[in-house]
């Protein structure tokens, strides 16, 4: 809602969205920079998934790119939080949570090194991973859901509803692999190129948090008061 009066130019909670986007970019360029190395130096080119940056010496590189998504997602819930387009008990904020929670277990437990055997912290990253490509289209669709027809937001929160399905789409490759070795036998990790697939996924979501920092930015701008309900 505009405000009756002129407002400071300074808004904390901007800087706090702008400071969660600019995390999220960094972590864009972060994983990026990796992969052009691995392109330059290796013939593998980018079948192996990202989290196998952190089985080699190039580990606090992908620690840290995780870490500043995960904590750049919360940064920007927290300023929809505070300017009332969502609260922190419902579902889409949960789903939001839930993505930067599995992130964070991604760095705490790094996956298998099958040059070792399996581990429990390669079953724990597997999982985790798996609530975290979950919870972020479930986080968009939820978030943007009550806005869609909104005069003010209806603009950022139907942006935000397309990602959301979008990042669904790009999940259903790994379930057709998971469904394929649940009939067939065939591992879920051969059925496609796993790690282009997973980019792509990777790459679909954080393009969705970037637009729901874009919608964090403008709900923060001084000229808008927090809304009296959250939805």
């Amino acid at each position: 809602m505009l405000t009756d009066g002129p407002a400071s130019t300074r808004s904390p909670a901007r800087f706090v969205a702008f400071g969660g986007a600019a995390a999220v970019l960094l972590t864009v360029v972060m994983v990026g920079s990796l992969d052009l190395h691995r392109l330059t130096t290796t013939a593998v080119g980018l079948r192996r998934t990202i989290s196998e940056y952190a089985l080699g010496p190039y580990r606090w590189v992908f620690d840290t790119a995780v870490v500043l998504l995960a904590a750049g997602s919360l940064a920007i819930l927290a300023v929809l939080v505070r300017k009332g387009i969502t609260r922190w008990a419902s579902g889409g904020s949960l789903a939001f949570i839930a993505w930067s929670v599995g992130l964070t277990l991604v760095v705490v437990f790094p996956k298998h090194d099958w040059s070792v055997g399996p581990s429990m912290s390669g079953s724990i990253h597997r999982v985790a991973s798996l609530v975290a490509f979950i919870s972020l289209p479930i986080a968009a669709l939820l978030l943007a859901r009550p806005w869609l027809r909104d005069a003010v937001w209806g603009a950022h929160a139907r942006r935000t509803f397309r990602f959301g399905l979008l990042s669904a789409l790009s999940f259903t490759p790994i379930l057709y692999a998971v469904l394929v070795n649940v009939l067939v036998g065939t591992s879920w990790w051969r059925v496609l190129p796993l790690g282009y697939i997973e980019r792509l996924l990777v790459l679909v979501e954080v393009v969705s948090v970037l637009v729901v920092a874009v919608w964090a930015i403008a709900a923060a701008q001084p000229s808008y008061r927090r809304s009296n309900t959250s939805r």
